[in-house]
């Protein structure tokens, strides 16, 4: 069994294109982190103007900041997080993280859009007095916080599930201050306080919806499905017809570890003769050039699989139990010829 490992011009790539998106991660821990302030800071006052006026729509929006003030200290820890490099525990280090954060705030903006949901419909069965006056006032600030937080993050990488998240939820904030706004405006101008609870409702739907798409893809990240960017079986079949030996792709799975960088493992067949170094050396080229899979591991194979398994089960989804096949390093040689394994 021999292991070659190329960290060559295959584009390996351990770094998962660092670069500019080490900075884009700097500079988004530092704007997670300076709306986290806003929002906590101004939590306080809005829960407070809430309960002196008895308008559900601040007290709503306080609860929005009071859990988005949780959520974005969650995502600028998970940024941190981030940064740190891989151990040997954990040897892919810890960017998944962030989607892990991403998935929990979905969650978190699901449990207060049904309380929010909930306390409207307590208001409806026995209507509260609401000061439009002094609610007018503390909205109106809400919504400048809120605006200021969301051009913040608004200037992030928007690819990122963690930095959506956050943003997502200013935006939920930013919402029920213009909610506040308005409802502040009709009672002020009418004195019917059902407008109140109508507003707030209507704003835990819009999030709602925001929410159950953000979680998905946070969750399709978790489960380790293939990005939606790629169709698996026709990369493997662009390898087949670009590498030259390349007969067959088998056991290839595609998944991305924190939402934007893409990795792949695969046996690739190849033909009699062909120098298993250059083979594995194309691949990896091809992959990153034109699939943007930043790292990817190759098992070469001559013959039969080493796994012992049929070589057409690229498209019966790979479901031969052995995840992402990350066992390559201990060398299937149970039955064929042993194979070698170039990183």
């Amino acid at each position: 069994m021999t292991h070659a490992h190329d960290h060559g011009a295959a584009g390996h790539s351990h770094d998962h294109g660092a670069g500019g998106a080490h900075v884009h991660a700097g500079t988004d821990k530092k704007r997670v982190l300076l709306a986290a302030c806003l929002t906590g800071g101004f939590m306080v006052a809005e829960a407070v103007g809430g309960w002196l006026t008895g308008s559900l729509a601040l007290l709503a929006d306080a609860g929005h900041m009071l859990t988005d003030s949780v959520a974005l200290a969650l995502a600028w820890y998970a940024f941190h997080l981030g940064d740190k490099p891989a151990t040997g525990r954990h040897t892919y280090g810890f960017s998944r993280v962030k989607t892990l954060v991403a998935y929990t705030n979905g969650l978190a903006i699901f449990v207060v859009a049904l309380w929010i949901c909930y306390e409207a419909w307590q208001r409806f069965e026995a209507p509260a007095p609401v000061l439009g006056g002094p609610m007018l006032v503390v909205a109106g600030l809400g919504l400048l916080v809120n605006v200021v937080g969301f051009l913040i993050l608004h200037g992030g990488d928007r690819e990122n599930l963690n930095m959506r998240g956050a943003l997502l939820h200013v935006l939920g904030d930013l919402l029920g201050s213009v909610a506040a706004i308005a409802a502040a405006i009709v009672i002020i101008y009418t004195g019917w306080t059902p407008i109140d609870p109508i507003l707030s409702v209507l704003v835990a739907v819009l999030i709602l919806t925001s929410a159950w798409r953000l979680m998905r893809e946070a969750a399709h990240v978790l489960l380790e499905g293939v990005p939606p960017s790629i169709d698996r079986d026709s990369v493997a079949a662009d390898l087949v017809r670009n590498v030259p030996g390349l007969r067959e792709v088998h056991h290839m799975h595609v998944w991305s570890l924190d939402g934007s960088s893409t990795m792949a493992t695969l046996h690739a067949c190849l033909a009699e003769g062909t120098d298993p170094y250059d083979a594995v050396l194309a691949v990896k080229q091809r992959l990153t050039a034109e699939h943007g899979i930043d790292h990817a591991t190759v098992e070469p194979e001559f013959g039969r699989c080493a796994d012992g398994h049929s070589d057409h089960d690229l498209h019966h989804g790979n479901g031969h139990g052995h995840g992402h096949d990350h066992g390559h390093e201990h060398g299937h040689e149970k039955g064929g010829q042993p194979s070698r394994h170039y990183h």
